[in-house]
């Protein structure tokens, strides 16, 4: 799997580089998304601005890996959906999901997460 990636502070943006992400690249997409040596303690953005479509395998793989984030108490963000990705991924997952439309949303929706984070942390 061809994919980008930017590294910030707390942040990675993963932006990969297919147009469809299908069953053949779902558990590629997975392993990579999880495993990337530069998300140990860092937050995730999934930028699919380069993805025009998926299929259940697909939506199936980017709600695991948002899922793995949240699993491993850090935050996960989706931004550059098309139309047909948000509707997918709102009829598989739920509303709960942090789907942003510009990057910069997608950041301030992260880093609000982690001080909300670091908030009860500190009440504990």
């Amino acid at each position: 799997m061809k994919f980008k990636i930017d590294t910030k502070e707390k942040i990675v943006v993963f932006c990969p580089e297919e147009v469809a992400l299908d069953a053949n690249l779902s558990d590629d997409f997975i392993t990579t998304a999880t495993t990337l040596p530069e998300l140990n303690g860092r937050n995730l953005i999934l930028d699919m601005t380069l993805v025009e479509k998926t299929d259940e395998k697909g939506v199936e793989a980017i709600l695991t890996v948002y899922q793995y984030m949240y699993d491993n108490k850090l935050s996960c963000a989706l931004t550059g959906l098309n139309n047909t990705l948000t509707a997918a991924l709102k009829e598989a997952g739920d509303d709960m999901l942090n789907i942003a439309p510009t990057m910069a949303e997608a950041i301030d929706l992260i880093m609000m997460e982690e001080l909300e984070r670091e908030l009860l942390e500190g009440m504990e």
